[in-house]
């Protein structure tokens, strides 16, 4: 029997045995696919700039937005400009005001000779002035929306010359200073909040005078 080389055995036994080695190697240990669910979306930002925890804050982020929005559209608005008093229904605040105004006219008249004081006697006289126009004015506006006026009033006859007390210019001052402080609180309610822009405009329009006429009234009273 002729015999084989150790030499020659050797290099068998390591092709045969190579072959079963390799093809077991897989079986062994599998190539593990890379997972998909780790990969970043582009449109949310450059991979760069991200760094770690940039995943879990992005939507921490976008609810903190939104929940600045809500706030900002359902936050209640304050107004620091609080009207002085509530506003009148438009047609209560004419009628009102005309009566105010009427009243203020009728006692400048009368106190036109009685008053001693030749400025107060000034005054008297830029009151029927100025009431007599806006109360003009405002029965002219009742009267284009179809409102109901209370018409003219015939003023009453003045007192006869030199029948006044002594008091009289005190007496009629201060009256005249509380009837302008009431109508300045109410036409500054109406000029702030009144429905009717042409009855805001009037409200707005005569408050100058009235505050003119208080300023007056107080540095005349003694």
């Amino acid at each position: 029997m002729r015999r084989v080389p150790l030499k020659l055995l050797a290099a068998i036994g390591i092709a045969i045995a190579g072959p079963a080695w390799a093809v077991s190697l897989p079986a062994a240990a599998p190539a593990q696919p890379l997972p998909q669910d780790t990969a970043i979306p582009v449109s949310l930002a450059p991979a760069e700039s991200w760094t770690a925890g940039s995943a879990s804050l992005v939507p921490l982020m976008a609810v903190d937005v939104q929940a600045n929005q809500m706030s900002t559209v359902e936050a209640p608005s304050t107004s620091t400009g609080a009207p002085t008093g509530k506003p009148l229904d438009d047609i209560a605040f004419v009628k009102q005001a005309s009566e105010s105004g009427r009243k203020e006219v009728n006692s400048a008249r009368e106190a036109l000779l009685q008053l001693q004081r030749p400025e107060l006697k000034r005054i008297a006289e830029m009151l029927v002035s100025d009431h007599g126009g806006a109360n003009a004015r405002l029965s002219d506006i009742a009267e284009t929306k179809g409102w109901p006026s209370a018409g003219p009033e015939n003023p009453p006859a003045p007192p006869p010359s030199g029948t006044a007390s002594s008091d009289f210019d005190a007496k009629w001052t201060a009256e005249m200073i509380a009837g302008h402080e009431r109508s300045l609180s109410l036409y500054r309610a109406q000029a702030q909040g009144g429905e009717d822009k042409d009855v805001r405009k009037f409200a707005r329009d005569t408050l100058p005078t009235i505050e003119r006429h208080l300023a007056e009234l107080r540095r005349l009273q003694k």
